[in-house]
């Protein structure tokens, strides 16, 4: 990776962007990523991702950006996670799942210039077709790019582009070899 990304950016641009309007943060966690509604202790939400890692807090954006206004008030959005070591029938109905979210998180990397690679997440369990999952998520991209982001998430890749100094998202400016390579290459998210 040619430019070094710290999340400390990406936390001041998600604030900048939503604190005001939704009460919501993105806040730098341990080892697994969990979103927390407002509760008796703490008066915002929180969109809490792994470790630091940059790829980490664009993917638990994406779910944000995806949940709609009742699922935010829920821990986790109410959606059920099943671990790594998913059997097959599991990893197929977690891969329809994901495809859009995926697809939102392509797009928020486009915006900062920052890689992409699509994640299946089940390293001890049964292994899906990579290519075939991220031939769906490029295809909702693609879907996305021409029909148009819900408001949020315009909202939030418009900062970024600035930010970042990227141009507007185009599906031209998709690099599906690219990721494609990378996510046949294992790096932390």
């Amino acid at each position: 990776m040619n430019k070094e990304f710290d999340y400390n950016d990406l936390m001041q641009v998600f604030d900048d962007t939503f604190y005001a309007s939704h009460q919501t943060r993105l806040v730098k966690g341990g080892d697994e990523p969990i979103y927390l509604p407002i509760d008796d202790t703490v008066s915002y939400h929180r969109i809490i991702f792994a470790r630091g890692y940059f790829a980490s807090g664009l993917h638990e954006i994406a779910h944000w950006l995806v949940a709609g206004e009742a699922r935010r008030l829920l821990e986790d959005y109410g959606y059920w996670y099943c671990p790594d070591g998913r059997d097959e029938q599991t990893q197929k109905n977690f891969e329809k799942v994901e495809v859009k979210p995926q697809a939102i998180e392509w797009a928020l990397s486009l915006a900062c210039g920052h890689p992409f690679r699509v994640s299946t997440d089940n390293l001890s369990g049964w292994q899906s077709d990579r290519g075939a999952f991220q031939d769906n998520v490029y295809t909702q991209l693609c879907e996305l790019i021409n029909t148009g982001f819900n408001g949020r998430t315009q909202k939030l890749l418009s900062a970024l582009c600035a930010f970042y100094q990227q141009p507007p998202l185009t599906i031209e400016r998709i690099d599906y070899q690219r990721a494609l390579h990378e996510s046949n290459n294992e790096y932390e998210v």
